[in-house]
């Protein structure tokens, strides 16, 4: 019976026992492990999903698009170019403790971990289960520099997707790019307020000095900012700026990194301490006074380096004159220097280093508001009237066929061979013989345009290349008064002329540095375009269309200058169309003129020519707007004023008055003092004459025409009309200006007193009586 009880125990105990491999424990264990195993599995195939499908990272997403600093020719800085302001900064540029700061405070596991921290992760992913908004906390450094380049910071957007996508990626540039790359790309992407991006630019704008001049606690404050940095802005915050630069000394303690007493005494010292006055990113803004040029420097940068400035990180240096840049921008948008007839009257200019090309102030226009607008001085092209002669016509005659400057040329009627166009000066009428330098300093059209036609538009055309100047057409007869060019190009054309024969392409920027420290440099580009004699005798002809002619606007007292004017009229159809503009007015207005060591050419007119045109008054303007600028270059510059040397191969000689061919006056002979290519000179001596003080035969067909000048050499003061397809109006303006110039100047007056002075002149002797006067004859044409 005892044995029979105790089986039954035995068996009941087991019935109680609960089945093998059943126990609660184990159960639940296994249940999680199986989880575990499921998520695991599922988590892995869903992040490799989402790592599939996750963007590509390159080396330029991870670099900054640093913006540029534009510095003029003294070195000032005077314009950031960029989307955002940045200045990036090399691994060499930063300091040990900034890098030792970012560490601490961002990520102290940086230097081992593989671009992802799991402990942070796990820690996040708890965070997140509890039910806080969107995924925090669980980023490296890797991963936040990931953020910035290549996903949005929004913390809405940080999605699990987007973790997982971040993570990958982070894993990837840690395998590609080294601790201190990733480090340096960081630092130069992260903002720190006030529009400023990476800890470079931050070192500039709130103390004024670099990275490596900063001490520990303004680097602890820059290395603490990008976490919120409105809040933490010593500007706005300085409690909470204060407060997050000593978490920041703390953490690098606690990362044994600095001294429990370094940081105790960059904790005692104000956040104030050496923080600048704050101002604007000003040199970010739009300032009206240089965007024509830097508009061109942009260009540039662009075409020589193949280089974006506003994301390459540039610094680069212009040949800007500010002080020059400033003037000319208050000539043309003030009424202090020049008057303008309204607010809508446009205007290019352009100045240039004669003897380098160097492009040292430019204007694209007048009252205007738009950044980087339209740039007149380069981007427009319009006719250059008669400034186009000395290029197209004259220069090339001297060049190929050796004409002189009292070459004699048939001022006749004249219809373009093929056509039965036939071609007119403003006045309909006809000077017959007349020098050269007559026709170019009157401006007359039909010398100008046989002139052409006896050249060839194939020599033309070679000529005026090699100023720099080209053509999307064929040229023809008619270009012979007019084409179009810039601002831009005529000034550096004239150049030439200025310079003995040397053509230097225009140039804005003279270096570039890169974010690694190499320069490029870029120097004077000079060809010659002509022979000296050319050129000289040019320059020669041109002085008197500042001395006596339709340039005298321009005149400053005692320099020596050249330059020439040009206007271009409406055609008849353009008048018959629009009754708003006179038949007296004009469509453009030039003045390009120059010294030994500047040249200035002004376009002036209107956007809208069909609804503006330029009276008699209004063409005067580019003239002013030159002789205010060039005046004020020689007030603040140390440019010596000096004559042109007339080269070897240049011969001056007394010309009897009206001889064809030219002959050597003989004493007591009325005379023009002109120039020859050595070889070229008259030989023989005209007879001895007395001339009585009646005007000659071609000084009467001159004066028929109701203006007053004289055909003098070239460095007589003649009283002359210079003009291209002008009106009557206009140089009935200019006839007034000339009479007033010749009333005044007489031989006596030397050209070693003054660059303007009269020194020779008709000349006549009787007796032992020597008697010098000024004539002037009358010319038509246009300026």
């Amino acid at each position: 019976m005892a044995s029979n009880n105790q089986n039954s125990r035995v068996a009941r105990n087991r019935d109680n026992q609960p089945p093998k491999g059943h126990h609660p424990i184990r159960r639940v264990i296994g249940i999680l492990l199986a989880v575990f195993v499921a998520l695991l599995v599922l988590g892995g195939g869903l992040f490799t999903y989402y790592a599939m499908s996750a963007p590509k990272v390159t080396t330029a997403k991870l670099s900054s698009q640093a913006a540029s600093i534009i510095y003029d020719s003294q070195g000032t800085e005077i314009k950031t170019l960029g989307l955002e302001n940045r200045t990036s900064v090399t691994e060499s540029q930063i300091p040990q403790q900034l890098k030792d700061a970012v560490v601490s405070i961002e990520d102290r596991r940086f230097y081992t971990n593989i671009g992802i921290d799991p402990v942070r992760i796990v820690g996040a992913l708890f965070a997140n289960v509890r039910g806080s908004s969107g995924l925090q906390g669980g980023s490296t450094l890797t991963q936040q520099l990931i953020k910035l380049s290549v996903f949005s910071t929004k913390a809405s957007d940080q999605t699990i997707k987007r973790k997982a996508q971040e993570a990958w990626l982070a894993l990837k540039v840690d395998r590609t790019y080294s601790k201190e790359q990733i480090l340096e790309f960081y630092m130069n992407k992260v903002y720190l307020s006030n529009g400023v991006y990476g800890m470079g630019t931050a070192a500039k704008y709130y103390y004024g000095k670099s990275l490596n001049q900063l001490s520990l606690p303004q680097l602890a404050l820059i290395a603490g900012m990008p976490q919120a940095p409105s809040s933490y802005d010593p500007y706005v915050n300085l409690s909470a700026a204060k407060e997050r630069r000593d978490t920041v000394l703390q953490a690098m303690v606690t990362n044994k990194k600095i001294s429990a007493s370094q940081a105790q005494q960059a904790e005692a010292t104000p956040i104030t301490t050496g923080l600048k006055k704050q101002t604007t990113n000003s040199t970010n803004t739009n300032d009206p006074t240089i965007d024509a040029y830097v508009s061109q420097v942009i260009s540039e940068v662009k075409k020589k380096t193949g280089l974006n400035p506003y994301t390459a990180g540039l610094k680069i240096y212009t040949n800007l004159n500010l002080k020059l840049q400033k003037r000319l921008y208050d000539i043309v948008n003030t009424n202090n220097y020049v008057s303008f007839p309204d607010n809508t009257m446009q205007t290019g200019v352009t100045m240039t280093n004669v003897n380098n090309g160097k492009v040292m102030a430019m204007i694209g226009g007048r009252k205007s508001n738009v950044q980087l607008g339209l740039n007149r001085a380069v981007q427009t092209t319009r006719s250059n009237g008669s400034t186009m002669k000395p290029m197209l016509d004259y220069g090339p005659a001297i060049e190929y066929l050796n004409y002189s400057t009292y070459h004699q040329m048939n001022d006749s009627a004249y219809t373009y061979p093929g056509t039965n166009v036939q071609l007119n000066d403003w006045d309909f009428k006809y000077l017959g013989k007349i020098s050269m330098r007559t026709a170019l300093a009157q401006s007359r059209n039909i010398p100008a345009v046989k002139t052409l036609n006896k050249v060839g538009i194939s020599r033309a055309t070679q000529f005026v290349n090699g100023l720099g100047i080209s053509f999307d057409k064929t040229l023809t007869l008619s270009n012979a008064i007019g084409a179009d060019v810039s601002s831009l190009q005529e000034a550096a054309a004239y150049s030439a002329f200025a310079n003995g024969g040397t053509y230097y392409q225009p140039y804005v920027i003279h270096k570039v540095t890169k974010p690694d420290g190499t320069s490029i440099n870029y120097n004077a580009s000079g060809k010659r375009a002509m022979k000296k004699s050319t050129a000289y005798m040019i320059t020669d002809m041109l002085k008197d269309v500042i001395k006596t002619g339709t340039g005298t606007q321009a005149a400053i007292s005692g320099l020596y200058q050249a330059g020439k004017t040009g206007t271009t009229n409406y055609s008849d159809d353009e008048l018959s169309n629009n009754s708003n503009i006179n038949s007296n007015e004009s469509k453009d207005s030039w003045f390009t003129g120059y010294t030994r060591n500047y040249a200035i050419s002004v376009w002036t007119g209107y956007d809208q020519p069909e609804k503006n045109g330029l009276d008699a008054n209004d063409q005067r303007i580019a003239g002013l707007i030159y002789q205010s600028l060039m005046s004020y270059a020689y007030q603040t510059t140390n440019a010596n004023n000096l004559n042109w040397t007339k080269p070897s191969s240049v011969i001056a000689e007394n010309i009897l008055k009206g001889s064809s061919p030219a002959k050597i006056a003989a004493s007591g002979s009325s005379y023009t003092r002109e120039l020859f290519i050595r070889g070229t000179q008259p030989t023989t001596v005209a007879s001895s004459t007395k001339h009585s003080s009646s005007k000659t035969s071609l000084e009467s067909k001159i004066a028929s025409s109701g203006l007053t000048s004289t055909d003098s050499s070239s460095s007589s003061a003649n009283s002359s009309v210079s003009s291209s397809a002008s009106s009557a109006s206009e140089a009935a303006s200019s006839a007034s200006q000339a009479s007033e110039a010749s009333s005044s100047q007489t031989q006596q007056q030397s050209d070693s007193n003054a660059a303007n002075t009269t020194t020779s002149s008709e000349t006549t002797t009787q007796g032992n009586t020597t008697t010098t006067t000024t004539t002037t004859t009358t010319s038509g044409g246009s300026h």
